[in-house]
């Protein structure tokens, strides 16, 4: 079991930063129910819980109120370190952005709600103008700061538009908003050909959340959100390299695993918790022997 927090003066746990903080995405287990899902991130011994905004509307789906989920969230004794959004801001328009926004809200209040200080956003499924999507991020920056709250934009390697490093980054200064940052993905790196140390050119303060699982040397195409993410250590990813350089970069970050993947789906989602820790601390033993040095 990892233990990732410490007792402040006052008696409240506080999170302690350190490299190697592991943290559980549920579209790892996607298919499991979040009170089940949560008992499983605790069993296996994550640090925190990665949620995503479909976790909440599936909840509601079944009868739970907003109050309710995240009560259900708090009583786990599960930390979320990063809460998802809905995703989909950067690029739409009319009628359908202003719902949006009006639903990162209400993300935002379930993150203080839940003393979870980052929100993070994928591209989603619309495209459109970078010069569009640099208007819509600094409106969700500005929602996001009144919360007091960060918020981390990832590329999609499969995405029409903002599909590498280069275009993110472009995005993220453009939109200079002190409360943005980058979120790298070692799944998407590679898909987008920089496998391994082929991130140097990121400054490490940039990094404010990174994901990872493995890559299949035969990787699906032709699918926006691939579901044929690997175990770590189960396809090509160097992540001695990795895993150095981000500790290199000064990155504390929680290493959120997100595997989405049908055949993991139709295991125990315990054992595929379990699985993820044990397999990403062999990794991270080998590439950082001593780790809280």
């Amino acid at each position: 079991m990892r233990h990732d927090f410490d007792t402040s003066d006052d008696g409240t746990d506080t999170m302690t930063e350190r490299f190697g903080r592991l943290a559980l995405h549920t579209w790892t287990i996607d298919t499991t129910p979040l009170g089940e899902a949560l008992e499983a991130i605790k069993s296996a011994g994550y640090d925190a819980a990665e949620l995503r905004r479909t976790d909440f509307k599936r909840c509601y789906e079944a009868g739970l109120s907003n109050d309710e989920v995240l009560e259900m969230i708090r009583a786990s004794g599960v930390r979320v370190a990063v809460l998802g959004v809905e995703y989909g801001f950067l690029f739409a328009t009319g009628a359908e952005s202003k719902r949006i926004f009006e639903d990162l809200h209400v993300s935002c209040r379930n993150a203080v709600a839940l003393g979870c200080p980052q929100l993070m956003s994928a591209p989603g499924p619309f495209t459109g103008s970078l010069k569009d999507a640099v208007g819509h991020l600094r409106t969700a920056a500005d929602i996001v700061a009144d919360y007091g709250l960060k918020l981390s934009i990832e590329f999609n390697s499969q995405h029409a538009n903002l599909n590498s490093v280069e275009t993110q980054r472009e995005l993220v200064t453009a939109a200079g908003k002190p409360n943005v940052g980058l979120l790298l993905d070692a799944y998407h790196l590679a898909r987008s050909g920089r496998p391994g140390r082929t991130f140097e050119d990121v400054p490490g303060e940039d990094i404010m959340h990174f994901q990872y699982s493995d890559l299949s040397p035969n990787p699906v195409t032709g699918v926006k959100r691939p579901t044929d993410r690997l175990m770590p250590g189960k396809g090509v990813i160097l992540w001695t390299e990795v895993f150095q350089l981000l500790r290199e970069k000064g990155y504390t970050g929680h290493l959120s695993f997100e595997a989405p993947n049908p055949a993991q789906w139709e295991r125990p989602p315990a054992e595929v918790c379990r699985e993820g820790v044990e397999l990403t601390e062999d990794l991270l033993r080998a590439a950082v022997p001593d780790p809280a040095s």
